[in-house]
């Protein structure tokens, strides 16, 4: 089996490689990154101009101002007001504590990147990977041949998983490195001992600091990335399940994309609606957990989320693996 596997994995990096998916990936990071990079420093300069210091303990409390002037709004809807009231609370405690929560620096950029990129940027980069594993088999005609050579079908979708995982490993690896090292050119490549509090919790809506704790940046980005690698990973199975199912690309990538932009979108409206928590799109902001962000609906801890995900994980891995094994190709 080893040999056998060995060699059916290695002609499935082949064929993601010939199709060029995944330069496609890295060409999509390395024209987006150095934009964001650019639009970050635009932001930071903007804010000095208008402070007119570089200083970040009064940025912070201009951000503490700002965002208790929009609380005061009667308009601003329930949700948003326990969302805002939280990060000012946060930043308080960044300023009493004296810790520079935006320390400029490629590691710092790389964090922000992930906590931006998790629930819609990096999934979609997944599914680029992973929407076509199966289906362009059929549409190139290669499925039946695929099919009829000496090898047991769940090896044949067992090879194009671990190729798949192999390239989301890659992905996530890629996007850590092109981050820091194009962030760093204009914001400098140092910050990876910088002190990073991790361990806020929203009890009843009021933020508790009881389990803060410091941690250096470099250990708080490898739990970051590790959550994002995780969520990437769920992605990347359900696309492959939907890959089986429908047999046109097309189609594949419609539905992953139609999911993954309705996620959003729910995640932002979904705290009346609390079976939504249930749906895998609304737990992909992994990374929010480690911030100490005010979950999309009440009662989402980081344990659940990753139990949830695990669960849609599985259960398209159970179907794909179904379908795969007993579909009839000569139809």
């Amino acid at each position: 089996m080893g040999g056998s596997m060995f060699s059916l994995v290695q002609n499935e990096t082949l064929k993601i490689l010939r199709r060029r998916r995944f330069l496609v990936v890295f060409l999509i990071l390395l024209i987006l990154i150095p934009i964001f990079t650019y639009a970050q420093y635009r932001a930071s300069l903007t804010a000095q101009k208008q402070l007119g210091t570089d200083d970040w303990r009064a940025l912070l409390q201009q951000q503490i101002v700002d965002l208790q002037n929009r609380l005061s709004s009667n308009r601003l809807p329930e949700e948003w007001r326990e969302i805002l009231k939280i990060r000012v609370q946060m930043q308080q405690y960044y300023l009493e504590h004296d810790i520079n929560p935006n320390a400029p620096g490629g590691p710092t950029f790389a964090r922000g990147f992930m906590d931006q990129a998790v629930s819609l940027f990096l999934p979609m980069m997944v599914v680029v990977l992973a929407v076509d594993l199966v289906s362009s088999e059929y549409s190139e005609g290669t499925i039946k041949l695929l099919l009829t050579r000496p090898v047991r079908r769940w090896k044949v979708l067992t090879s194009k998983l671990i190729a798949l995982i192999l390239f989301i490993s890659l992905t996530v690896l890629l996007t850590l490195l092109m981050a820091y090292l194009i962030s760093g050119l204009v914001f400098g490549y140092g910050g990876w001992d910088m002190p990073v509090l991790a361990g806020f919790q929203v009890v009843g809506g009021e933020l508790d600091t009881s389990q803060v704790f410091l941690l250096p940046q470099w250990k708080y980005l490898f739990m970051q990335y590790g959550l994002g690698w995780f969520v990437c990973l769920v992605v990347g199975i359900i696309a492959l399940m939907v890959s089986v199912l429908v047999r046109s690309a097309a189609a594949g990538m419609g539905i992953m994309m139609a999911a993954l932009i309705s996620g959003t979108i729910l995640t932002q409206m979904a705290s009346s609606w609390e079976s939504a928590k249930y749906l895998f799109v609304v737990n992909l902001q992994l990374t929010d957990y480690l911030a100490g962000t005010l979950p999309p609906i009440k009662g989402m801890t980081l344990p659940f989320s990753l139990a949830v995900l695990s669960v849609w994980a599985l259960a398209a891995l159970c179907v794909a693996y179904f379908v795969f094994i007993k579909r009839d190709v000569t139809s």
